[in-house]
């Protein structure tokens, strides 16, 4: 069964966001990795400059296909789920724990406005 947390924030591109303070945690919905079968590799972009809201931050590959990561939310990318290079499967397994991609110090929370909840997101996904 698909899970879709509550508490969680979502873009249609099927990025989930988890907002603490000014700092927003970002990895990919159970319905991403789900359709991209066995995630092999994550790249994401390095540079800390600020990213605006729904920028390319990087790639997901999969031994289906590669597939853009973009931000939920803009903001300067502050940490990197180093994890993901030797278990890239924690995307697969675990997507909104050990799965997650980035951690985002956001510029405007009041993009927040432009993402799904998790109703909304269930509704976009039928």
């Amino acid at each position: 069964m698909m899970e879709i947390p509550n508490e969680l924030s979502y873009s249609k591109d099927h990025e989930w966001v988890k907002i603490e303070g000014n700092i927003a945690t970002i990895g990919i919905t159970y319905h991403a990795s789900d359709s991209l079968g066995d995630v092999v590799y994550v790249d994401v972009i390095t540079s800390r400059d600020n990213l605006n809201q729904f920028d390319k931050f990087g790639e997901i590959e999969s031994v289906k296909a590669v597939s853009d990561l973009y931000l939920p939310l803009g903001g300067k990318i502050m940490e990197i789920n180093e994890d993901l290079n030797n278990n890239p499967q924690y995307i697969n397994d675990d997507c909104y724990n050990k799965g997650w991609i980035i951690k985002l110090e956001v510029n405007n929370l009041d993009e927040m406005k432009n993402l799904l909840n998790a109703e909304e997101y269930k509704k976009n996904l039928e």
